[in-house]
């Protein structure tokens, strides 16, 4: 059936893609079945220092490995998505589920949501307390929505917030798991100095250059603890997409607050292949919260990836969209980052055209100082990671950087 996956990593990945491909029509021909599908997974865009990269790139290698094992038992993309957040949430270095950032009530309250790119459904939970994988409830809630209409032809919920959330997925079997054993040494101990410098800062003037000051200081030293939101985007063997993101917000954010990683359009996008779209794009986004709230970036990367130029899109997206968008123009740094897959079904120009498959175009842009991803095709034997850096003397939140591969996956037309 399947017999060959091929994975390059590449700087500019939409170069020389097309020399001995031909991409063909959404639909006009049976989709075959390629070999196992990819994933691609992130662990945050914010700052990842070296004495945690060992860290880092093990627990997105596990999530990639969730993932694919899903993929190779035949599980759809939206299955194997929901695998790779559960490891990422489990793991105490990511500030989704376990060892989340604490609210300024000491509290920890999570993002998360799923978007199946087939049926194009979403689910998603915000603020939710007292679940451990809050990425379980949204595709909890993704999956009940796709039954249809609830008793009286209600319309079932998409994104539920709060304890309504917690309560909705208890009642559905996912277990809770008090805030108290959810936090970590780690998350305790930045709250804890969190807390000692806002007292500070209550106490001293206010007046404007310290207060500016003050919050530059914040941001510098709580970097990767605010902004390392996780993620993942999947390919199954049948061409489908899916994209899901979860995060423990923002370090002292106030209770209530919801990100990104909640909101329809900014923390995930998926969508496959149709008449009007040539490609099957899927992306997951990372950074400050209201920042990707206000741009709907994952939306825009999305619909940027109908562009033959898949690197040059997300640059001018980037760019354009987000750096320089006019809705965050009173914003002295724009902070965020993306994971892109998109594929389309292709014939290999010299040969058979029953030797079909689908190629993959991986891509990640940050502007914040690094992020950390991981990436395999189910036909690896492990997966790979990165944690890419901001080009030397550049600007967080002024510059970005852009990386990525190709995958391509060979299959036979039934």
């Amino acid at each position: 059936m399947e017999s060959l996956t091929n994975c390059d990593e590449e700087e500019q990945p939409s170069s020389g893609m097309t020399n001995s491909w031909s991409k063909q029509e959404a639909f006009g021909g049976q989709m075959p079945k390629c070999a196992g599908g990819f994933v691609l997974v992130h662990a945050g865009a914010g700052y990842h220092s070296e004495s945690k990269a060992k860290e880092y790139k093990h627990v997105c290698k596990r999530a990639c490995q969730r993932a694919v094992d899903q993929l190779r038992a035949g599980a759809l993309a939206v299955e194997a998505v929901t695998a790779a957040l559960v490891e990422l949430e489990d793991s105490p270095f990511t500030n989704a589920g376990m060892g989340s950032n604490l609210n300024l009530s000491g509290e920890i309250e999570c993002d998360a949501s799923i978007m199946d790119g087939k049926s194009l459904h979403f689910g998603a939970v915000g603020a939710i307390s007292g679940i451990k994988n809050p990425a379980l409830v949204a595709n909890c809630l993704l999956a009940e929505a796709q039954k249809g209409k609830l008793s009286a032809g209600r319309i079932p919920p998409c994104f539920l917030v709060g304890r309504g959330a917690r309560d909705w997925a208890v009642s559905h079997g996912i277990p809770s798991c008090p805030s108290e054993k959810m936090a970590t040494k780690f998350s305790l101990s930045a709250y804890k100095r969190n807390k000692r410098k806002m007292e500070l800062a209550e106490k001293m003037d206010a007046g404007q250059n310290q207060t500016k000051k003050r919050r530059q200081s914040s941001e510098n030293e709580n970097g990767s603890g605010c902004l390392d939101t996780v993620g993942a985007v999947v390919v199954d063997s049948e061409g489908n997409v899916a994209a899901a993101v979860s995060s423990g917000g923002l370090a002292m954010k106030h209770p209530g607050r919801v990100g990104q990683a909640a909101h329809y359009g900014c923390g995930c996008w998926a969508e496959n292949a149709c008449n009007m779209n040539s490609y099957s794009t899927a992306v997951s986004t990372s950074g400050c919260g209201e920042h990707l709230v206000r741009t709907m970036l994952a939306r825009e990367c999305s619909a940027a990836m109908q562009s033959e130029d898949a690197h040059q899109a997300l640059l001018e997206a980037m760019q354009n969209k987000f750096i320089s968008s006019p809705f965050l123009a009173s914003e002295d740094r724009v902070l965020g980052g993306v994971i892109i897959l998109r594929c389309c079904r292709c014939v290999e120009a010299q040969a058979s055209p029953d030797i079909q498959g689908a190629m993959v175009e991986f891509l990640w842009s940050h502007t914040t100082e690094s992020m950390c991803v991981g990436y395999m095709s189910a036909q690896d034997s492990k997966a790979k990671t990165h944690i890419s850096r901001l080009p030397p003397g550049t600007v967080p939140g002024q510059s970005l950087a852009i990386e990525g591969g190709v995958c391509r996956l060979m299959g036979v037309v039934d």
